[in-house]
């Protein structure tokens, strides 16, 4: 069936030969290509790993900033609005005193517009009970 003779060593060199040139020529640039290749990619991955790292951290570190501001701006706000309530009742308080003042201003000016027209009102009514005297009575009897 399987005859060994010469032939079979020279088919043996032969794939050899064969072998070693496909490997020369073929699968080591084949080879050499898929490793740059898995290199070029797992570069890349570790790069884009690394700098979606970076991101979150850049994140997170915005994210912390922006808290600090809001809670900032949210203390800012409150001062200013105690400030402006200060501000407000201590006008307030101003205003009603100042109301206060001229009521009791007006009071006393009426109290004494009073007085006075009492006082005009005591003398007129005198001229007249003179006058009202002297009618009835005749001008020597009533003085």
């Amino acid at each position: 069936m399987f005859d060994f003779n010469a032939t079979l060593p020279l088919m043996a060199l032969q794939f050899l030969l064969l072998a070693a040139l496909l490997n020369a020529i073929f699968y080591k640039p084949l080879t050499k290509a898929l490793d740059d290749r898995d290199n070029y990619v797992r570069d890349n991955q570790l790069g884009a790993t690394e700098r979606l790292a970076q991101a979150e951290r850049l994140t997170k570190e915005y994210e912390q900033q922006l808290a600090d501001a809001r809670r900032q701006s949210q203390a800012i706000i409150a001062a200013a609005q105690a400030e402006a309530q200060k501000i407000t009742a201590s006008r307030i308080a101003e205003a009603q005193q100042e109301a206060q003042a001229q009521r009791e201003q007006a009071s006393r000016e009426i109290e004494e517009q009073k007085q006075q027209a009492l006082s005009s009102l005591e003398q007129q009514v005198d001229a007249l009970s003179r006058q009202i005297l002297d009618k009835l009575l005749g001008p020597s009897l009533a003085r």
